[in-house]
């Protein structure tokens, strides 16, 4: 989980309209928010224009999971590539690092790219001429590296993503998840701080699919990168994410940590993406317990649910307790209690007591 303190990427009111009907309403100095920005949204949208992006405001913490999921059409890709300026918003902020990224030059825009940022998407983008260590060393290449430095890094990453042996493959003799995994390389050559995937697994069989999740969670141990996922897929942003954007028709409308939206649903879109979610498997005991009253902490004993644990694990240890079920955290204090009555309306989908 990212820390508390630094934000990496930051969107204050950013926009990105397809069209020409809105007639200039969108100038910075007086871009309009909340419920005025919805409305205005609906104008454009019956005007004709396309609201890819409607007041968009988000901070991304420095190595955070950040996922932007949403139906097709919701504006997630088109979001991510205003954030990569692969697409220029149409009016806004855009900060990176607390830097204006907006206002840079071509040339500043460049060296960003290059030196700060990775990206992955869904069509692999190989060139089928190159091996796959000259994909991978392909952006070292262009930083101007050496041939015996871009190899040697090309190398790493290619045993980092477990394809030893294929160095000297092209594209073609590649399997989906192999080529996936060479893009994943590539974009980690040039060791970015900002890391974008647009759908990157979602061509793939689903048990290809599941074992790339795996490793790009293997990979977050490892690197703590700052990551901006796209997906439409409810469980694998559950499966990756410390943070979750929903968005539908070009607006953000909620944002929280998966357990925060199966317990918490703003709107009835959210509340219809998660209904058939398994929610023993997503909740988790400190969404639920009620912390107890500050004091000097004290020792569970070891016979505690653990703050951390999900709603499935937790049921069957407390079905031969009774009561209110303590809980621990991960150095063994008591941290709080859950009422058996909060268990039962958790598994139900009903009110969680808060």
């Amino acid at each position: 989980m990212a820390g508390e303190g630094k934000t990496a990427l930051e969107c204050r009111n950013l926009w990105r309209v397809f069209g020409d009907a809105h007639g200039g309403k969108l100038a910075n100095s007086a871009l309009p928010k909340g419920d005025d920005a919805i409305r205005l949204a609906e104008e454009m949208s019956s005007a004709g224009d396309i609201v890819a992006c409607g007041d968009i405001n988000l901070k991304i913490k420095d190595g955070e999971f950040f996922v932007l999921m949403g139906l097709s059409g919701s504006g997630k890709s088109t979001l991510m590539r205003c954030m990569s300026r692969l697409t220029e918003p149409s009016a806004g902020e855009l900060l990176i690092d607390g830097e204006d990224f907006l206002g840079i030059s071509d040339q500043e825009l460049m060296e960003v790219r290059r030196r700060k940022m990775g990206m992955v998407f869904q069509h692999f983008g190989l060139f089928p001429h190159m091996s796959v260590r000259e994909n991978v060393a392909f952006p070292l290449r262009v930083q101007g590296a050496s041939e015996a430095e871009r190899n040697a890094k090309a190398d790493e990453m290619i045993t980092l993503v477990g394809l030893d042996g294929r160095e000297d493959a092209f594209p073609h003799q590649l399997s989906g998840g192999q080529k996936q995994r060479v893009g994943i390389a590539r974009s980690l050559a040039v060791d970015p701080e900002l890391w974008f995937l647009d759908e990157p697994f979602s061509a793939l069989d689903p048990l290809i699919r599941w074992q790339m999740q795996s490793e790009l969670l293997r990979l977050q141990t490892l690197f703590h990168k700052t990551i901006i996922f796209v997906t439409h897929d409810f469980m694998e942003a559950v499966r990756l994410a410390d943070r979750i954007a929903i968005m539908k028709d070009g607006l953000v409308v909620q944002v929280g940590t998966p357990e925060d939206i199966v317990l918490n649903p703003a709107t009835d879109y959210v509340a219809e993406f998660v209904k058939e979610a398994p929610r023993t498997k997503i909740i988790k005991i400190s969404q639920l317990m009620e912390p107890l009253k500050t004091g000097k902490p004290k020792k569970s004993g070891g016979e505690a649910l653990h703050c951390d644990m999900t709603l499935e694990d937790a049921l069957s240890w407390s079905a031969v307790r009774g009561g209110a079920l303590p809980v621990a955290d991960e150095d063994g204090n008591m941290i709080g209690t859950v009422p058996p009555e909060r268990l039962t309306a958790a598994l139900s989908g009903g009110d969680d007591g808060e």
